[in-house]
């Protein structure tokens, strides 16, 4: 067994392992060893389809430091007049340099690829060598929220003998001459899968898509980087802090989110119970609305010859049908757990749906804070989120965090600088700006957050309250 010596190892060289170790090789001297069971930096985007792109701007995704794409605006396609989102590939050779040009050449990082990481700071290399790390300041647990693609694992439900269902990755060697398409899963995948399905020219008949709950989703247009959206983005802020106030219950809440553009749905008679971060832009609802083949029945149990049964009853489908399995979990809803905890840094979200953000920030934080009662009370986890009622939770951790970075001028420099933080437009303007002058709309925007953080307590206080009586009148 050789032995390492180092001063932070990072399991982990997922887009969250990477964000947190180039913001700490950035600003500090530590030495840093990086193992991965992976073959190449990047984690899930080695395993992710071919046809995927990011659903958010390119601008706010990889590391703090080195740029992913060219801030270029799309001229063609239902991404037209919105910055550019970055494909599979792009992505996994964008890591692939942060690795071998930035992280590597500082000669303070070792990687190790092709690696198990046993614990207690052992792993085992490819060729079957046992490491142990001698760790001067922390291990860093970059796979906590691990994210779970199709091609990852089977399907969780029965498929019988002679039934053709694949994961999306095989769905363009396999789309050729079929007749009918069965996409099961109405996730960021499942979206994928319909909008590669119909950009390609398949009618919107021959699509079958079965989606156990109906999501909430966000409006791409309104998460834009750059001088040229930040009045709309100014805009939806302000209205959703709108929203909250004036809600007087959840459903109301929703109602009013809708009606101001921050959240939409596929059907408008058919309430969302979901909430994954998922974001389109209109013209590609559009697109997908036209898909009149939607299935509403609960998960599928099993695929059978001629018909799928699923939770609330069973279709028949014609047996020639290709079925794309788009039902893996994606990032699981995990529990919040101490992000600094004595020799150990979790990564973990700590604003909404922006882990490698987060990430960067937990860097950050680690190098510029001297204990960890600071750097806790300035990292609390917001779990990714999953039901309707989770916008609400995400939503009022992330204001929670916010106000107390308000709070810290030399983070608020920080983040204003921070390329992956998408709401330093909004705020980067003020950094140049009298401590007078800052102060006063740092102050406004803090009490419009503390008033609508009191409103959703209220609001989540009335459902929860509400919850038994609705159960107990339901029997």
């Amino acid at each position: 067994m050789t032995t390492i010596d180092t001063d932070y190892l990072v399991v982990g060289a997922g887009a969250m392992g990477m964000a947190f170790t180039d913001t700490l090789v950035a600003e500090t001297d530590a030495q840093v060893v990086i193992v991965d069971r992976g073959h190449s930096p990047g984690g899930h985007w080695n395993s992710a389809y071919p046809f995927v792109r990011l659903h958010q701007p390119s601008a706010y995704y990889g590391v703090n430091s080195r740029g992913l794409g060219s801030d270029s605006i799309d001229q063609l396609g239902w991404n037209e007049g919105l910055y550019e989102l970055a494909t599979v590939g792009e992505i996994c050779s964008y890591f692939d340099k942060v690795m071998h040009q930035e992280l590597l050449p500082s000669g303070r990082v070792s990687y190790f690829p092709m690696a198990e990481y046993l614990g207690d700071g052992r792993f085992r290399s490819l060729s079957g060598g046992d490491h142990s790390v001698d760790v001067r300041a922390r291990i860093v647990d970059a796979t906590y929220l691990q994210t779970t693609v199709p091609s990852m694992r089977p399907p969780a439900y029965a498929v019988a003998d002679g039934i053709d269902c694949v994961p999306p990755n095989d769905l363009p060697a396999n789309a050729v001459d079929r007749d009918r398409f069965v996409i099961v899963g109405a996730g960021k995948t499942g979206i994928d899968a319909c909008l590669w399905l119909l950009r390609n020219g398949v009618p919107p008949e021959r699509l079958t898509w079965i989606m156990p709950r109906d999501s909430w989703l966000m409006d791409r247009a309104n998460i834009q980087p750059g001088p040229q959206f930040l009045e709309r983005f100014q805009a939806g802020f302000a209205q959703r802090l709108m929203a909250i106030e004036a809600a007087t219950d959840v459903a109301d809440l929703f109602e009013r989110l809708e009606e101001c553009g921050n959240l939409l749905r596929l059907d408008p008679t058919v309430r969302p119970t979901m909430y994954r971060c998922a974001n389109v832009t209109k013209t590609e609802l559009d697109q997908l609305r036209r898909i009149g083949d939607v299935v509403r029945l609960g998960r599928v149990l099993s695929i059978e010859p001629g018909k799928v049964v699923l939770d609330d009853g069973e279709i028949a489908v014609d047996g020639s049908a290709l079925y794309v399995d788009c039902s893996a979990d994606g990032l699981e809803k995990r529990p919040a757990v101490t992000v600094f905890d004595e020799n150990r840094i979790t990564l973990q979200s700590i604003r909404g749906c922006q882990q490698v953000f987060s990430s960067g920030m937990i860097a950050h934080v680690e190098a510029s804070y001297g204990d960890d009662e600071t750097r806790n009370r300035l990292c609390q986890p917001v779990p990714h989120p999953n039901t309707d009622l989770d916008w609400l939770t995400t939503t009022l951790a992330e204001q929670r965090n916010q106000i107390i970075w308000f709070s810290d001028a030399e983070l608020m420099n920080w983040l204003s600088g921070a390329r992956l933080d998408l709401m330093r437009h909004m705020y980067a303007p003020l950094v140049g700006q009298s401590e007078k002058v800052r102060n006063k709309v740092f102050g406004l925007i803090i009490a419009g957050l503390r008033s609508a953080n009191e409103k959703l307590e209220t609001l989540l206080g009335q459902h929860l309250s509400a919850a038994p009586q609705t159960t107990q009148a339901s029997r």
